[in-house]
């Protein structure tokens, strides 16, 4: 019995250990006084001193004696790592190499150091930043006509085109030496999000030139006279710029282009030029239809070895000015009703000179590596951005329309029903909003963030979704008949687009989030890998001995914490915050152990096979996504001074986020192939169940009446989106008669009450108004206000109709037949 009580006890101990993560000497030192302690202190001296002598020989002089541990563990594992590790292919290596990790490192390692997230500064406008979003910006919107756009041109008008090249649209990423604006990645964020809450069309068009194209290359790869010539004229906007990667046989798989160039020489104006011969088909490329200057993706082939001895090359990126001969160009796709620039490009055998190649001739083949780096920066502003635009907008308009609406006397907001969508419009736009800051940010610090931006992009777009689902299940009837006075019907029609486009979602969710993120985020897993690559033998031994047991330490610490943190329910431990935001570090802690452990495990029992389980992959990257917009709305929370007043929607946010994980860790444990695995990691990570439950209905109530009242927190929701009450912008006018509106409903209660006394005769409105004015039920005042109102919200209420010549296509005529123009890309 003695002999259990001291085993027990140094497992206590061994697991505190674990749990704090204390150096391997330290854990066998603790462990070894654990045993004599209590070994004396019970007078079991034989036990005792049998099991330190098993623990030091066996255990102890093994593992800390660094050349017997090496022989015995490190050797034999580092050969056999050799033989079973997955062979990575280039393109892998390069995603892998590409880019930088941020907090989401921290995450992933299961103990986070919120003092590194929480030390960030505050992202800041700039002076002149926000001069531009209070000047250029704002008067671009008030010229929006969106109907106009989308219905009757299909295209922005010429005074739109002309006001955004002229006052540097294009040229938010461009530095001042090259005439651009220079401006933060937080400045480029709010730009979008100011614009797209007025028109998709318009934000899509100045988001592509700012994002991967032609000025981020030319920046990054550029030959000084590329940049010298190319750039000036990209920010005055003398060069319309696109990007063509995507064809028809190759999209999200974007190493697999058969587009192809040949190297090659051509009698170009009587002098032998060196070149290349380009065959290629892409579509979905916007901006194509009106480019002036086209980047273009392909893989490049040397058979003459004019380069040098390499036949493939590779992916090569090039830039081609319109007028190149051969060069098919202008027909446009129709995405959604969201007529942004967008269409195909086509040639067969286009020659072009060598020096076309961003970069010049010695960047040939370096195109997927170029790509990689730069789309992670373009992915986590302008996509998140856009959908952080609508999502304010969705909540200007759908919390002032639930308070205008009434049915049975009460305004819509009253309903549970419709209370119930007001809430998660209000809880996801504010992990929207804080996850689109959190990825600008980041971006800022320097960062080139592959795996944060691959959230940010998933998540702002599938959140944006839900809420203009539901800003239009709220608007009913009046968020489905499009006209000139419906402001969501575009935006509910184009919200598949960004989920789409850049990696669509469910490739995103299923193979880029987790399959980046579980090598480039743990902190030993690439480091056993380049050991294994390492031709050194003396050195590759060292390297993987670090990494291997520094691996074991930290899954063994992984699964003490998860444990622990499972069995307290994450109630105790050290974590920042204040008083009402501490248990949600806690919280967190306990999940990012729970990632930690089931990653590891998955890692380590699948191995190659987790490839294929996409499923698993996706649920293990939902569990980082959570984790990180968990993150991003508590720095949000302490960058914005802990405003009392947000708080529901921040723990609306949050439990709705914390539920999310916990569903999809279940879904790994219940679906993992090797049981008995499943059944040991079910009881570390649950040991009491699933005890996490979705936000309340009164946690659901709090957040609805933020949006539909006049007040500091629905303030901070739609801060940055355009809210002048202009003539084209119904939202802002709704938006400034909101108070009015809540001030209004105990005046309306008193005229109703009138009304159903029986006291009043009349039926029409106005004339009910006068009557209950004359009864003395409501004074002059309280009437005049009433009638105003009355006159104001109609329009918000009342939707468009048309004559039916008006709503017919054009049609082209061709001969004596009349036609579509029809063209299958």
């Amino acid at each position: 019995m003695n002999t259990v009580i001291i085993l027990v006890c140094a497992a206590i101990v061994g697991m505190a250990c674990a749990y704090f993560r204390s150096q391997l000497w330290q854990w066998t030192l603790t462990t070894v006084l654990t045993i004599l302690i209590v070994g004396l202190g019970l007078r079991t001296f034989t036990p005792m001193w049998v099991l330190l002598g098993i623990f030091v020989v066996f255990v102890a002089l093994p593992l800390n004696l660094t050349p017997l541990r090496r022989a015995l563990f490190a050797a034999p594992l580092l050969n056999l790592f050799k033989r079973v590790l997955p062979k990575i292919s280039e393109t892998e290596q390069v995603a892998l190499d590409a880019g930088t990790v941020g907090f989401e490192g921290e995450l992933f390692a299961g103990k986070p150091d919120w003092s590194k997230l929480l030390a960030e500064p505050k992202p800041r406008l700039s002076a002149e930043e926000q001069a531009f979003l209070d000047g250029p910006c704002e008067k671009l919107c008030a010229m929006v006509d969106d109907w106009h756009i989308t219905h009757e041109i299909a295209d922005l008008p010429p005074e739109i085109w002309e006001f955004v090249k002229r006052e540097g649209f294009f040229a938010m990423i461009i530095p001042k030496q090259y005439g651009g604006k220079q401006f933060s990645a937080l400045a480029h964020s709010a730009v979008l999000q100011k614009l797209s809450s007025m028109s998709a069309t318009l934000s899509s068009l100045v988001a592509v030139p700012n994002s991967l194209g032609p000025a981020e290359l030319l920046l990054r790869y550029g030959s000084e006279e590329q940049k010298n010539h190319y750039l000036p004229r990209l920010a005055d906007g003398r060069e319309v710029p696109c990007f063509a990667l995507t064809g028809p046989y190759a999209g999200s798989d974007a190493t697999s282009i058969p587009d192809y160039g040949i190297v090659c020489k051509q009698t170009v104006e009587g002098r032998e030029t060196l070149g290349i011969r380009l065959t290629f088909d892409k579509r979905y490329i916007t901006l194509a239809p009106v480019a002036t200057l086209v980047g273009l993706a392909f893989r490049m082939y040397d058979p003459e070895h004019l380069l040098g001895d390499k036949v493939d090359l590779g992916i090569t990126l090039a830039l081609i000015p319109r007028e190149t001969q051969g060069l098919e160009i202008g027909r446009r796709h129709f995405p959604l009703n969201i007529p942004f620039q967008n269409g195909p490009l086509r040639g067969k055998d286009v020659f072009v000179p060598i020096d076309t190649l961003i970069g010049g001739p010695h960047m040939a083949g370096h195109g997927w590596r170029m790509l990689v780096e730069c789309l992670s920066v373009g992915r986590g502003i302008s996509l998140p951005s856009n959908a952080t635009g609508f999502v304010r907008m969705a909540v200007a308009a759908t919390g002032a329309y639930a308070r205008i609406r009434k049915q049975f006397g009460l305004a819509i907001a009253r309903f549970e029903g419709v209370e119930e969508a007001l809430a998660r419009i209000g809880g996801y736009a504010y992990a929207v909003t804080a996850l689109s800051r959190a990825s600008a940010a980041a971006v800022d610090r320097g960062e080139k963030p592959a795996v944060a931006s691959a959230i940010a992009k998933c998540h702002a777009t599938d959140l944006g979704r839900l809420v203009i689902q539901d800003a239009m299940d709220v608007h009913g009837g009046k968020g489905i008949q499009l006209g000139p006075s419906n402001y969501l019907g575009r935006m509910w029609q184009g919200a598949p687009i960004p989920i789409t486009v850049e990696g669509a979602n469910i490739m995103t969710r299923s193979l880029m989030i987790f399959g980046q993120g579980a090598i480039r985020c743990h902190p030993w897993i690439l480091k056993e890998m380049h050991a294994t690559r390492e031709p050194d033998r003396a050195k590759a031994l060292r390297d993987f001995d670090a990494a291997l047991f520094g691996h074991i330490g930290f899954g063994i610490s992984n699964a003490a914490r998860a444990l622990v943190l499972g069995i307290t329910f994450a109630k105790f431990g050290k974590a920042p915050g204040d008083a009402y935001t501490r248990r949600y570090y806690r919280k967190l802690n306990r999940y990012s152990a729970a990632l930690a452990l089931l990653a590891d495990t998955a890692m380590g029992v699948l191995g190659g096979k987790l490839k294929f389980k996409e499923k698993i992959s996706a649920r293990l990257g939902d569990v980082l996504s959570y984790l990180y917009i968990c993150a991003a709305m508590l720095k949000r929370y302490e960058d914005e001074g802990r405003p009392e007043a947000e708080r529901p929607m921040l723990a609306w946010a949050f439990h709705d986020s914390v539920w999310r994980m916990q569903m999809a860790l279940d879904g790994v444990i219940r679906n993992f192939p090797v049981r008995p695995v499943a059944w040991l990691v079910h009881t570390l990570v649950f040991p009491f169940g699933r005890r996490e439950v979705p936000p309340s209905d009164r946690l659901g109530r709090r957040v609805a009446a933020i949006l539909t009242a006049p007040n500091s927190a629905r303030d901070a929701l739609v801060k940055g989106i355009y809210l002048t009450q202009t003539k084209n912008n119904p939202v802002g006018r709704m938006h400034a008669l909101l108070p009015d509106v809540v001030a209004a409903e105990p005046i309306e209660r008193k005229f109703l009450k009138a009304v159903k006394a029986g006291t009043i005769r009349s039926h029409d409105y106005f004339e009910q108004l006068a009557e209950a004015q004359k009864e003395g039920a409501i004074s002059e005042t309280e009437r005049a206000l009433l009638e105003r109102l009355r006159h104001a919200t109609a329009e918000f209420i009342n939707v468009d109709d048309f004559d039916p010549e008006e709503l017919r296509a054009k049609i082209v005529h061709g001969g004596a037949d009349t036609q579509r123009s029809l063209h299958i890309a």
